[in-house]
């Protein structure tokens, strides 16, 4: 819908980064060492004045890029219930929904194909964790326990070998991944970036909330597969338990996400559908373009016919 080429355009406004791959490492370096805990340092003024330089760049990609969904939520619901629904159409008619990337991993894919798309994944993925936590700051109640329910779903329920970051990051381990952002498509990154604008940033507040909810939304079929493709190479459970819990989890995620997140806001405050939306079809145009990049990339020599995208 608008993947690929068009989006790589929307960042080319800064000399200091003057390419989609450049702008993209770029954000990503930043965003990587701006949320890591550090000690007070003498140079915290040259720190702010980064800051606000990498902070205009990242706003001025971020408002190119809902000018560019800007015509495809013109005519979002702003009643809640009947928001809630054109949401919860976008698991089957969003951008990106039933790339034949999935099938085709579950099914035909070897060892190392599926590896390196986990590589690509696990270096642009933000940490959905943070994200909630980040998001949730200071929103209404009804929403925020929700996200707070999330969170702690997240954390494991409060168990170390339950929590899903570092389920994850055994996964990639198991299977020895060395993902790296200098490494990684550009279009993994942006997907990160994107999320990481949306979360840390609070005039973009009701955009991460459509992002997250869409992505409880969509990410159960995708997840399946991997899980499947995963199981078909001989990967053992342990190596595949944060696909296998995703694959169920977050359908209970969503619904509660859209019931007791997204209705209430909307709800409230009407004007909030739109940003909501734009946060969530945004998140849909990051993911198709990874697809359509990574299909790219692993179908260049052989690619298979029973698959092909339309």
């Amino acid at each position: 819908m608008f993947g690929g080429d068009r989006l790589s355009r929307l960042g080319a406004f800064s000399p200091q980064f003057p390419d989609a791959d450049a702008l993209h490492k770029g954000l990503a370096h930043w965003n990587h060492y701006r949320l890591s805990p550090e000690a007070p340092s003498a140079d915290w003024r040259h720190a702010i004045a980064r800051e606000r330089l990498m902070k205009e760049v990242e706003g001025e990609f971020i408002e190119a890029f809902r000018a560019h969904v800007a015509p495809l939520v013109e005519t979002v619901p702003q009643e809640a219930e009947a928001f809630v629904s054109w949401f919860e159409a976008l698991k089957d008619h969003g951008p990106g929904q039933w790339d034949p990337l999935f099938d085709w991993l579950q099914d035909a894919a070897s060892l190392e194909d599926i590896k390196w798309f986990l590589t690509q994944e696990a270096a642009g993925e933000a940490g959905f964790d943070d994200l909630v936590a980040l998001t949730q700051v200071k929103i209404p109640d009804r929403a925020k326990l929700e996200l707070a329910r999330n969170y702690w779903d997240e954390m494991g329920r409060g168990s170390a070998k339950g929590m899903h970051g570092p389920m994850l990051s055994r996964t990639t381990a198991t299977l020895g991944l060395t993902p790296t952002i200098d490494t990684t498509l550009w279009q993994s990154l942006c997907l990160a970036n994107t999320m990481t604008a949306f979360a840390t940033t609070r005039r973009y507040a009701w955009h991460s909330v459509g992002a997250l909810g869409v992505v409880e939304l969509t990410a159960p079929g995708r997840v399946t597969c991997v899980d499947a493709g995963l199981k078909r190479v001989g990967v053992s459970p342990e190596a595949r338990k944060y696909f296998a819990l995703h694959a169920h989890l977050d359908v209970e995620h969503s619904k509660a996400w859209n019931t007791e997140a997204l209705l209430p806001l909307v709800a409230e405050d009407p004007m909030r559908a739109r940003y909501i939306a734009e946060g969530a079809v945004m998140r849909l145009i990051c993911g198709e373009q990874c697809f359509e990049t990574y299909r790219a990339h692993l179908w260049a020599h052989a690619r298979p016919l029973v698959y092909a995208a339309e």
